[in-house]
């Protein structure tokens, strides 16, 4: 059972836990009038430390449909924040009101210290360049109800490979199904950290190659997962516009793709992705989207130990 527990990084799940929400959100999908009140009374508090419309729209849209209610805020500017609040005494303040939690924020690793101030359940929606894992859980949701299973597949990523968690998460969470191999596709000042490369792939012996050029590959993928190369983590502007366009995605290149390859994103798109790509079935990244909201649901009910209605 997951109830009362934290989801701050992919690996506080087990594989057959991960199983048990897919499962859920599966059954969400198929009957969503089972799931519309059993979150009743129950409170979602968000604290989104950094910007964010999809995943804290996603939070707050999950709990609204299961019945629940949402209190929190958008930006540390509009709380005690600003007054020099620490963030242990935040969640200790929140989970006087609130249920559950959901934390964004900038700095690696304060999901983990709001997590251990409390004994309420917290949600880690993005920690600086760190994880994300509840992207994690939306992309492996997409993969599995669009292909049907995780096995042998060849995954590339694409784009800020360095800065960009929801990479780190997706690779440490994908490294542990059979035969998925990786093509990381990157500038070499983008290129992953080495405590992805050393502890997550070559640990486990997952099969992975470095590459500079997106249209060398494009060929032998079956998942392209595009990131955008994000301005808020460069120190450097001139880093920034340097790198910024170095991999787009365009009607061109997916020619050179397989009929039944996936092009994913976490979204928000820059230029990284064409418009003239949306179009294409197999651009999966509004629908990756939708999936989010489920999963969501399915996390939420799953930390709180609900069940669908006709289970109580």
């Amino acid at each position: 059972m997951l109830k009362g527990r934290s989801l701050l990084e992919p690996m506080d799940f087990t594989m057959d836990e991960f199983e048990e929400v897919f499962t859920l959100a599966e059954e969400i999908i198929a009957e969503p009038e089972r799931f519309r009140r059993v979150c009743d009374g129950k409170i979602l508090a968000t604290l989104f430390y950094e910007p964010s419309t999809r995943t804290r729209f996603s939070f707050e849209a999950a709990m609204l449909r299961l019945g629940g209610q949402v209190i929190g805020f958008s930006e540390p500017g509009a709380s005690s924040v600003a007054k020099g609040e620490s963030i242990a005494d935040t969640i200790r303040t929140v989970a006087c009101y609130s249920d559950i939690a959901v934390i964004r924020h900038p700095k690696e690793g304060a999901p983990r210290v709001a997590a251990s101030s409390t004994d309420m359940p917290v949600i880690n929606a993005g920690d600086g360049g760190h994880q994300h894992p509840t992207q994690t859980l939306t992309d492996l949701l997409t993969i599995r109800c669009e292909r049907g299973s995780f096995s042998n597949l060849a995954v590339g990523v694409c784009g800020d490979l360095k800065f960009g968690r929801t990479v780190h998460s997706l690779i440490k969470a994908l490294s542990r199904y059979e035969g998925v191999r990786f093509v990381l596709i990157s500038p070499e000042e983008l290129r992953i950290p080495d405590y992805v490369r050393k502890g997550d792939l070559v640990k486990n012996g997952v099969e992975f190659k470095e590459v500079e050029r997106m249209q060398e590959v494009l060929c032998e993928l079956d998942v392209l997962y595009m990131t955008r190369i994000q301005r808020e983590r460069f120190f450097n502007e001139a880093d920034y516009i340097r790198l910024k366009d170095s991999y787009i995605l365009d009607a061109e290149k997916m020619k050179l793709a397989k009929e039944t390859m996936m092009v994913m994103h976490p979204l928000p798109r820059v230029t990284e992705i064409a418009v003239d790509v949306d179009d294409d079935p197999r651009a999966y990244y509004f629908k990756q989207a939708k999936y989010g909201m489920y999963v969501r649901m399915a996390l939420i009910m799953s930390l709180l130990g609900l069940q669908g209605e006709e289970q109580r």
